[in-house]
């Protein structure tokens, strides 16, 4: 098996456009900006997700995130999204990492794959401890979270508040 997590470009092709028509629109919290969009519309996207990576054409309300794609023999499977700090809202709905599996490849162990590796980018970016927030019906998700060193700092009425240490080796 070969895996591979690209960073999304402004260049990706109609496997990945496939993939998030694939991805609900909104699940768990979860959105997935492409669902429904036209392929031209989609391209578009990918120019403005390769800008806000960079922090351009940022809303007040947004933040440098990096979107990454993961493959697995050459078909794309998952994606997530890595912001690049927090803010006050992030720290309580959204996290730094958000992701999901689409749904013809879930119960595989990509989600916690994809988790792994997204992590792993958050510790070249610097960032020491990622937060993760998710939906408390969504027991897949806090289990892959776990799975990955997650600590689980406090429970509110919708969400599980996740943090996973970057560090190798932790």
């Amino acid at each position: 098996m070969s895996i591979e997590l690209r960073e999304q470009s402004v260049n990706d092709d109609n496997d990945v456009y496939d993939m998030l028509h694939e991805i609900p629109r909104d699940e768990n919290g979860f959105i997935n900006g492409c669902n429904g969009r036209d392929l031209e519309s989609y391209k578009k996207w990918l120019i403005k997700s390769a800008n806000i990576s960079k922090g351009i054409g940022l809303e007040d309300w947004m933040v440098p995130q990096t979107i990454y794609w993961l493959y697995i023999d050459g078909i794309p499977v998952g994606y997530g999204k890595l912001r690049h700090y927090l803010t006050d809202k992030l720290r309580e709905e959204g996290g730094h990492i958000g992701y999901a599996i689409r749904p013809s490849c879930r119960n595989k162990g990509y989600g916690k794959l994809l988790l792994k590796l997204i992590v792993e980018k958050a510790n070249e970016m610097g960032i020491e401890k990622v937060l993760v927030t998710v939906m408390n019906h969504n027991e897949y998700s806090i289990r892959v979270a776990l799975a990955n060193g997650g600590i689980i700092e406090k429970v509110t009425d919708q969400r599980h508040i996740i943090w996973i240490e970057c560090t190798p080796g932790l």
